[in-house]
């Protein structure tokens, strides 16, 4: 399956990240959001992100020949012309369904639909999708240009050409694929880091240790390059509340009950870098100023 044009849903963090790499890679992009506000900040971000890149010399080409493969649009009208289509929206399944059906609605029936989901089941969003075999995960990691896994994933109906095709695809935006050949909440990296990240604030809940502390802790004695709660202002508390929450729906095992302090948390829109306030405070230029106050 030959995969040159890219369309992207959604605008933010995780889709102007993916949209960056494809463009890197010679691939032809359109990210697509409703909200205009939301496309130029992706615009604006991924040529600062570029930009760097090039500084590092990472990348040979110029601002101008990488920005100029990537379009952007408030309409999903252009997925009409993808080889593939990659849904990075908010992780509820609601709203997954209903940007999916759009999707599905518009879409080449030769064009692969994949959902950068972090923990719901392939299998359930591709019963959204006309032709299910063509659906498949591609759960990709924040920051996407700098984090080099990404999760492939089997869906009860995907198809083995399908699932070659998704690995083709990330070996050539030159990331590494990661093959989940059973469809699980949670998939393989999340079932192993998500539960590090619920004891690390049920730990802080109980007063046992400080945000600070513990990710100083994992990263001298665990070997992390970044802490536990310096990766969740990152990921944003809100995608880890939907992940935790799904992963939960799903089983009803206890273990994934997303702790208090995360809802209170995000309840208070205290979500992360992206807000200001997370686990951490920021200043407008997204720099560490300390702890958060609980």
């Amino acid at each position: 399956m030959h995969i040159s044009k890219i369309f992207i849903l959604g605008g933010g963090t995780m889709g102007r990240g993916i949209a960056q790499v494809c463009a890197q890679s010679g691939l032809s992009v359109v990210l697509c959001d409703a909200a205009e506000k939301a496309l130029t900040e992706a615009e604006k971000q991924i040529a600062w992100s570029v930009g760097k890149f090039i500084q590092k010399g990472k990348v040979a080409e110029s601002l101008d020949q990488v920005m100029s493969r990537i379009g952007f649009s408030p309409s999903v009208e252009q997925a009409a012309e993808a080889d593939m289509i990659i849904e990075v929206v908010f992780e509820d399944i609601e709203v997954k369904r209903e940007v999916l059906e759009q999707i599905s609605r518009v879409a080449s029936p030769d064009a692969l639909v994949a959902s950068n989901t972090s923990a719901i089941p392939i299998t359930d969003l591709a019963a959204f999708v006309e032709h299910p075999e063509r659906v498949l995960g591609l759960h990709f990691f924040n920051p996407v240009p700098l984090m080099a896994a990404v999760e492939v994933i089997k869906g009860k109906c995907t198809s083995p050409e399908v699932l070659d095709a998704g690995r083709e695809f990330v070996l050539h935006i030159g990331k590494d694929p990661i093959m989940v050949m059973r469809d699980c909440p949670g998939f393989v990296i999340n079932r192993i880091n998500l539960p590090s990240s619920i004891e690390a604030m049920r730990v802080v809940e109980e007063g046992v240790a400080s945000v600070t502390d513990i990710d100083k802790g994992v990263k001298l004695a665990l070997g992390r390059r970044m802490g536990i709660f310096e990766t969740g202002d990152i990921v944003g508390l809100d995608v880890t509340l939907g992940a935790l929450s799904s992963i939960y729906q799903e089983t009803k095992e206890p273990r994934w009950h997303p702790p208090m302090i995360l809802r209170r948390k995000v309840k208070a829109g205290q979500l992360g870098r992206k807000t200001g306030t997370g686990w951490y405070r920021y200043s407008e230029d997204g720099k560490m100023l300390g702890p958060a106050e609980d």
